[in-house]
């Protein structure tokens, strides 16, 4: 192994100078000896010893993120938006996939723990678990995500859900519909709390009892929507409307639409919540509640890396606004080329 004294040697300047130039500090290094000492670095194929230097600083420049399930596309392309403003900030980001399992995300949040994360983002399966406590004894800096929890003392960073799914339903009955149905998440988590209060307070403001149709609730995944979307249209009262609280129920639904011989939006109007990237490209196109993944992420890792070490979080809560993207499903006209 490449030792920081044969760079030394190689660069003709000393081991305290190569430390400066790998540290960006804490003193200036002129650009000449700079120069020298990283084609030192290249020629010779060195290497910092990240543990030592972690020992050094204690520092690790790692960030953790456990998301419930990482093969849903809006965790896939949040993590993705997370890991761009981690790498950005210089550091990298270890990713625990709880698969909607409590023991999972548990076992992942004590690993992160363990590798002493710099930060701790996480996005909960529904309530808290017995990680809260072991996050709490280790005064880890700490963000939740998505999902709110109420005995919780860590910033949270969520989305104004209620208001999104309102103006989704509204939208929806400003079309004329007046059954309109809606395919809910895994009742008791507040995304899917959230979204069905907004579905139902824009009915209650069209004067529409939402006890003719009730939400349908499951999981937010395509297959669910799919055989949701099934029972509720095999029923002789079926809703000539529906709001999805997913993205990926909505595609679901549209596979089940099709299957009863249903035209959307001419037979069933539907519009979608998350905005993930594959509902511009459905056919036919997916109106979506939009949520900003990009402000998210990026906020996400701001905030976790402006606390301090030794600070106790206020529980502070930070609400994003969502918007309404209007194509083709809700029965407004076709849209323009979708883009990347």
């Amino acid at each position: 192994m490449v030792t920081r004294r044969e760079v030394a040697e190689r660069a003709r300047t000393s081991e305290a100078v190569v430390s400066y130039v790998i540290n960006n500090g804490p003193r200036n290094v002129s650009p000449e000896t700079r120069e020298r000492v990283l084609a030192a670095i290249n020629e010779l194929g060195y290497r910092a010893n990240a543990v030592a230097r972690s020992l050094r600083t204690r520092h690790t420049m790692t960030l953790g993120l456990v998301v419930p399930d990482a093969g849903a596309t809006f965790f896939g392309s949040l993590a993705r938006e997370i890991e761009n403003a981690a790498f950005s900030a210089g550091y990298t980001l270890l990713l625990g996939n709880a698969m909607e399992r409590a023991e999972r995300e548990s076992a992942h949040v004590r690993a992160l723990l363990d590798r002493q994360v710099d930060g701790l983002i996480l996005a909960p399966i529904g309530r808290s678990g017995p990680w809260v406590d072991e996050v709490a004894r280790s005064r880890t800096r700490t963000v939740i995500l998505d999902r709110e929890l109420e005995d919780v003392s860590a910033t949270q960073i969520l989305i104004d859900n209620e208001q999104g799914a309102y103006d989704a339903t509204r939208h929806l009955i400003e079309h004329g519909w007046r059954r309109v149905g809606c395919l809910a998440g895994p009742e008791g988590v507040h995304p899917t709390i959230d979204r069905v209060a907004g579905w139902r307070r824009a009915l209650a403001e069209a004067g529409i009892d939402p006890a003719g149709t009730p939400p349908s609730y499951g999981s937010f995944r395509q297959w669910d929507g799919y055989e949701q979307g099934k029972r509720l249209l095999a029923g002789s009262a079926r809703p000539d409307a529906i709001f999805t609280t997913s993205d990926e129920q909505g595609l679901g639904l549209l596979r089940a639409a099709f299957e009863r011989g249903l035209r959307v939006p001419r037979d069933l109007a539907v519009v979608s919540f998350d905005g993930i990237a594959g509902s511009a490209y459905s056919i036919p196109s997916l109106s979506t509640v939009q949520q900003p993944l990009d402000e998210l992420g990026a906020l996400a890792v701001q905030r976790v890396l402006a606390q301090s070490a030794d600070e106790r979080p206020d529980g502070e809560t930070i609400r994003l606004t969502t918007k309404l993207i209007v194509r083709e499903s809700c029965g407004c006209g076709r849209e323009a080329a979708p883009r990347a």
